[in-house]
């Protein structure tokens, strides 16, 4: 790892918001930091824009950091017969995995077959796949004997096994790269700011010039000014889509069906490889994923829709017995209640046509939508973390078409090294490996040099870790660091909570605020609750 890396900007929450209270008019302001919106940040900042985000929670606190942690074209999609959203995903899945090699690799998968017809008829579906990712593929599709498919899945149901499918897609940290999208777009010349909510839209003369913003932790004020504002909230879109309504008298329909995905967490050995299991059609026709990640097991997810957006979801007893029903049907060693490390849920903004009632999610688009009010606010919804390069790029372009923005040339963030993208130096790590000091790419000696570098908390967390996450990578609380710095509350809640008190005085000699340590103590439980 090399060592001559620039040293990381300071996220000093006193200076950010000194910022935020200068009476400057943006070019750009962005109310919602997951992937969409800190995507947006990064794309307008590099082409020259001024620009503010501010998101309500932390950043990647709802969507963004509940992920199947997939990075790729949509096998599914394909089968849908939707060509047009793979090849665009499977083109951005290129340029994600070389943007942010130390958070997003390529994944071998295997699709197991038990009956004659599968390996061929899924194999030339892939085939179809790699053929669509061209000169972007990661590696061609093998069709697979049985024994090659048990070397590959070792723990996997031999009995009526034929054989299977290999192919290739990614794997990625989806908070730690929205993190790494912050903290890009800071180094471009950007202001954002975390636990900051957007309470309400101004407008001059019928069109909206900026916002209100919030400041969680204290509660001062602030009035954002700027060209051009983009409602980048996800599954909360609809609100702020409201509150333009209301302030111009146009009523607005709800344009997103919010669908919720469950995931459970169990140890990698009940499927010790490095390879995932990929299953296209359970017993009611969903998809099932076994995918080791960060020295654990996801299995997952479900399709279930939703008719409220509350931040922290939880799991349905349906979707819980589902996982762990089909999850039996393919390993040799079924896991039950008892062996879930951690499960969370979460929420897709699925958009749906607008006489569509919403119901069945698995008919909703998956493709993002941009569209702008009389009054220009532009919202943007939908889609998946894959495609966010594209959808800022098409949120910037919508903001030229509307005469809010000059236009500038887009494609500059097609090689765009993020935030500890190693520079020349090939990654020896697995994002399948447990988490560790790698994790930081070329943040990693920055990381180092800090006191408490080899003082180790738990789960591959140092104290070290926790003050680089306070000094350099805007985390305000406990949660911030064991949920989206450490990802540690989504691999093992137990752990989470044993090394939280560390983690807060740690927190607490860096910050001099509370770390809310008891609301996260409150919190933990949650990602332990199984309804069955």
């Amino acid at each position: 790892m090399t060592t001559d890396t620039p040293s990381p900007l300071p996220t000093r929450r006193a200076d950010l918001l000194s910022r935020l209270a200068q009476p400057v008019q943006y070019d750009l302001a962005v109310i919602g930091g997951g992937a969409t919106g800190l995507g947006v940040a990064v794309d307008a900042a590099a082409r020259g824009f001024s620009v503010v985000l501010v998101d309500s929670h932390d950043f990647a606190k709802g969507t963004s950091s509940r992920a199947t942690k997939l990075v790729h074209g949509g096998v599914r999609y394909l089968a849908q017969g939707n060509i047009a959203l793979v090849r665009e995903a499977l083109h951005e899945r290129a340029t994600l995995l070389h943007n942010a090699p130390h958070l997003a690799q390529p994944l071998p998968f295997v699709m197991p077959s038990y009956r004659f017809w599968e390996t061929p008829f899924y194999g030339m579906g892939l085939t179809l796949y790699d053929a669509l990712a061209g000169k972007a593929g990661l590696g061609s599709t093998e069709f697979l004997g049985k024994d090659s498919t048990l070397r590959c899945l070792p723990t996997l149901q031999p009995a009526g096994l034929r054989g299977g499918v290999k192919y290739w897609d990614g794997q990625f940290d989806d908070a730690r790269l929205a993190l790494a999208l912050a903290r890009t777009a800071a180094s471009l010349g950007a202001l954002v700011v975390n636990y900051c909510p957007a309470t309400a839209l101004v407008h001059d003369q019928g069109k909206v010039a900026g916002f209100v913003c919030r400041d969680a932790m204290q509660g001062q004020e602030f009035t954002v000014r700027a060209r051009a504002v983009v409602n980048a909230t996800g599954v909360w879109a609809d609100g702020l889509r409201q509150m333009d309504g209301q302030a111009i008298g146009r009523p607005v329909k709800p344009m997103v069906a919010p669908s919720q995905g469950v995931h459970i967490v169990i140890d990698r050995d009940f499927l010790p490889s490095d390879h995932a299991l990929m299953v296209p059609r359970t017993a009611d026709g969903r998809v099932l994923f076994v995918v080791p990640w960060l020295g654990k097991l996801i299995v997952g997810t479900t399709d279930s829709p939703r008719h409220d957006v509350v931040r922290e979801p939880l799991a349905f007893a349906k979707e819980v017995r589902f996982i762990l029903e089909e999850s039996a049907r393919y390993l040799t060693r079924a896991p039950g209640v008892q062996d879930i490390r951690s499960i969370w849920v979460g929420l897709r903004p699925l958009v749906k046509p607008q006489d569509d009632d919403g119901d069945h999610t698995k008919g909703l688009s998956r493709e993002h939508t941009v569209l702008a009010s009389r009054s220009g606010l532009v919202t943007v919804t939908g889609g998946k973390w894959t495609t966010y390069r594209a959808m800022a790029e098409d949120v910037l372009q919508k903001c030229f078409t509307r005469g809010l923005l000059p236009e500038k040339d887009a494609g500059v963030t097609h090689s765009l090294l993020l935030v500890g993208a190693p520079k020349g130096v090939a990654t020896t790590h697995r994002i399948s490996d447990a988490r560790g000091l790698h994790s930081y790419g070329s943040d990693a000696p920055h990381v180092q040099a800090l006191a408490g570098a080899n003082r180790q908390l738990g789960g591959g967390l140092t104290e070290a870790m926790v003050r680089f996450a306070a000094r350099h990578e805007y985390a305000c609380t406990v949660e911030d660091v064991l949920a989206r710095r450490s990802r540690m509350l989504f691999l093992d809640v137990r752990q989470a909570i044993d090394v939280a008190p560390a983690v807060a005085d740690i927190l607490l000699d860096e910050l001099g605020t509370s770390p809310a340590l008891q609301d996260f103590l409150a919190l933990a439980p949650q990602y332990l609750h199984s309804p069955i």
